[in-house]
């Protein structure tokens, strides 16, 4: 019996480290290979979120194509937004007369002044149904801004690397409000993407890692 623990308890090492190696394999490989178009998954939030990732896409050509948006499903405003934006783009682009772009909607991770308990739940359910439509869209580029619907794209994205479907570059741009703290969302994904990019100095000092462009939404 003792042997048979002992055994169990030395599979489930190998395993453990086995995970962590292919996550560092993963985390550390950026490497996209020459093309003309990159699909591209944006992750948009209620209010402000949405706001700066739109200003954000402005300044993106159209060679990120096609654009899978993906948003909570009770988040009217913020499809209003996208479609609005994608039709002004397509007005100022007369190339562009038929936009690629599709709006996706998941479980919202967490609601305002939700417990934190029942927010742990919502997550992983909110999760599991990314899961499936992050595999099936396969985006070549994750781009988020902080909202709580963005942790569970991004590790959904960040599974499809592990499980060797597919590498996915993570892109994580902490809003403009956050000068001198990370968000909670920030701080879960800071180790998770591929470039997290910082707005303000202060945290550029706090978090050397991170990447700072000055005001860039």
């Amino acid at each position: 019996m003792v042997s048979v623990l002992i055994l169990a308890a030395a599979g489930a090492a190998v395993a453990v480290l086995l995970l962590a190696l292919r996550l560092w394999v993963v985390l550390h490989s950026r490497v996209l290979e020459p093309r003309q178009s990159l699909s591209l998954l944006v992750v948009a939030g209620s209010g402000g979120h949405t706001t700066e990732i739109l200003r954000l896409l402005e300044h993106l050509s159209n060679a990120y194509s096609p654009r899978h948006y993906i948003i909570a499903d009770t988040d009217e405003m913020s499809a209003h937004k996208i479609n609005s934006f994608e039709r002004n783009r397509a007005d100022r682009d007369p190339s562009t007369m038929f936009p690629e772009y599709f709006i996706h909607r998941i479980p919202r991770s967490r609601e305002v002044q939700q417990s934190w308990l029942s927010t742990v739940l919502t997550t992983l359910y909110s999760m599991w149904l990314s899961f499936p439509l992050t595999h099936r869209v396969k985006p070549d580029l994750v781009l988020c801004n902080g909202p709580g619907t963005c942790v569970p794209v991004c590790v959904s994205a960040l599974l499809l690397g592990i499980l060797g479907i597919k590498k996915v570059i993570i892109v994580y741009v902490e809003s403009i409000c956050r000068v001198e703290h990370l968000s909670l969302s920030g701080k879960i994904l800071f180790r998770l993407s591929d470039y997290f990019i910082v707005q303000w100095p202060a945290l550029k000092e706090k978090y050397p890692k991170s990447v700072y462009l000055g005001r860039i939404v």
